[in-house]
């Protein structure tokens, strides 16, 4: 069986951006947290769940 080469890697698209958001929050309070998550969604126009 021959293995096709990925022209694109969610898995490793997922871990370089849970890396980028854990570098950015590591040293926040728990309000500076929700502030960050709450820019994020007002920036990217998404809506929470239920919301």
């Amino acid at each position: 069986m021959e293995k096709k080469e990925k022209q694109f890697d969610a898995v490793k698209m997922m871990r370089d951006i849970r890396d980028k958001i854990s570098a950015e929050t590591q040293n926040m309070t728990f309000e500076e947290l929700k502030a960050y998550i709450k820019k994020q969604l007002v920036d990217s126009k998404t809506k929470l769940i239920g919301q």
